[in-house]
C-alpha cells in the first residue's frame, strides 16, 4: 500500500478526526522544493532559546494539513523538545530557564529525566506533513485518538506506555521499532490546544502497514459487540 492508501486506511478504521502525520529526521533535508515552515523566529529569551514554535509539537498541528520542513534551529524554543528530537545533549540544556522551571515545581525530577528518550541520531532537520502527501515511508507517523481509538489500536497490537514528556514517543518509535504511546503531558496540551479526550501514538513508518492489518479483525469484531449491546439494551 502506499502512503495515501494507509493514511486513507488509518483513518477509516479508527474514524480519526486528525489526519495521520509523517514525520522524517533528515541528516540533510532534501532539495525537492517542499517549502520551510515560514513562521517568524520568535525574540531570543535572555538564556538564548529562540523558534519558529512554541514547541517542536506544536509543529504537528501545522502538519494536518501541509507538507514542510523545519531546521534543527527552529525547534529551539522548547529545551525538553530540543533534547528528544535529538538536537541538544542533556549539558546543553540544563542550564535553560524552562528546564529550571519544570525542575523547581517539581513536574520532573533529575532522575526522571534520565530516563526521557532522545533520538539516537543528530539531524539537521525534520520534514512535517500528512501522511497521504508523502512518497515514502517517513520514520515516524503520528496519530491524535481518542481513548475508544487507543482502545482499538491497544487490542491489535503491542503497545509501548511512556509518561512525560509527550514528544518522547517519537525517539521510542524511530529508534526502538515500537509502537509507542503518550497519554500527553500538561505541558504539550497547553502549547498545542490538544483536548483533554485526545492521546497521542507514535508508529514507526515500516510498521503502519502491519498496524492496518492488524486493526481490520479488531474494528470489525468491535462493530459486532457494539450492534450485540444495543440491540440487548433493548430489553431494558
Amino acid at each position: 500500500m502506499n502512503q495515501a492508501a494507509l493514511s486513507n486506511a488509518l483513518t477509516d478504521l479508527l474514524s480519526l478526526e486528525h489526519a495521520p502525520i509523517a514525520i522524517t529526521f533528515h541528516d540533510e533535508l532534501p532539495d525537492d522544493g517542499v517549502p520551510r515552515f515560514d513562521a517568524p523566529m520568535s525574540e531570543p529569551t535572555d538564556d538564548g532559546r529562540s523558534g519558529r514554535a512554541a514547541a517542536p509539537c506544536v509543529f504537528w498541528m501545522y502538519a494536518h494539513e501541509r507538507t514542510f520542513d523545519t531546521l534543527a534551529e527552529d525547534h529551539g524554543n522548547c529545551s525538553v523538545g530540543r533534547f528528544t528530537h535529538g538536537f541538544a545533549e542533556p549539558a546543553d540544556i540544563l542550564d535553560k530557564t524552562d528546564v529550571a522551571a519544570l525542575l523547581d515545581v517539581g513536574w520532573v525530577t533529575m532522575e526522571a529525566f534520565a530516563g526521557v528518550a532522545s533520538l539516537s541520531r543528530r539531524p539537521k532537520g525534520v520534514r512535517y506533513g500528512p501522511l497521504a502527501e508523502m512518497g515514502s515511508s517517513p520514520d515516524v507517523v503520528l496519530l491524535r485518538v481518542t481513548p475508544r481509538q487507543m482502545m482499538e489500536i491497544n487490542d491489535a497490537v503491542d503497545v509501548d506506555w511512556s509518561g512525560k514528556p509527550q514528544c518522547q514517543i517519537l525517539p521510542r518509535a524511530a529508534d526502538n521499532g515500537v509502537i509507542a504511546a503518550s497519554m500527553g503531558c500538561a505541558l504539550s496540551r497547553a502549547r498545542t490546544g490538544m483536548g483533554d479526550d485526545e492521546l497521542t501514538v507514535a508508529v514507526p513508518g515500516h510498521r503502519v502497514e502491519e498496524l492496518v492489518a492488524a486493526l481490520r479483525p479488531v474494528t470489525t469484531a468491535d462493530g459486532a459487540v457494539v450492534g450485540y449491546a444495543v440491540a440487548d439494551l433493548a430489553r431494558f
